[in-house]
């Protein structure tokens, strides 16, 4: 015979009470929110990463973009492969390191860059946060990555 459950367990069990559930809808979300943005450059999400990073760094070896991404190379070495083959970037060995692949940006690449300078702020009026909201969310966002990673 099943014992009563317990009111305070069931009430953690909700979906409602979850705050994992709420941070997953909105990941979804947000990057359906990017979607329209990306598709008239022919990125995906993930390669829109992988170029933002780029675009800051100049050139990452896979191991510093996979941390960064909190990629493993699995998921990250066939997405790098679609990209150089769009010739967007390119992929060489270390030579101070066999076994370190670095990956660079090429000029179409590059390019790319002009066409996004506008997604971040369409994207914050979309979300209709102050510039105050928007760096406090960003904050706690990162504080919980940071303690989940």
């Amino acid at each position: 015979m099943n014992k009563p459950a317990n009111t305070a367990v069931i009430e953690a069990l909700k979906l409602e009470n979850q705050l994992c559930f709420p941070l997953y809808a909105v990941s979804r979300q947000f990057t359906k929110a990017y979607q329209p943005y990306l598709q008239e450059m022919g990125l995906t999400y993930p390669q829109y990463l992988v170029l933002l990073l780029l675009w800051e760094h100049g050139e990452l070896t896979v191991k510093e973009l996979g941390d960064r991404l909190l990629l493993d190379s699995g998921t990250l070495t066939p997405l790098l492969k679609r990209m150089e083959q769009k010739q967007w970037l390119s992929r060489r060995r270390d030579p101070r390191d066999e076994r370190s692949v670095i990956i660079g940006l090429l000029p179409a690449g590059q390019a790319l860059q002009e066409g996004a300078r506008c997604i971040p702020e369409q994207l914050a009026e979309k979300l209709q946060l102050t510039p105050t909201e928007f760096e406090a969310l960003r904050a706690q966002l990162n504080r919980i990555l940071t303690l989940l990673s």
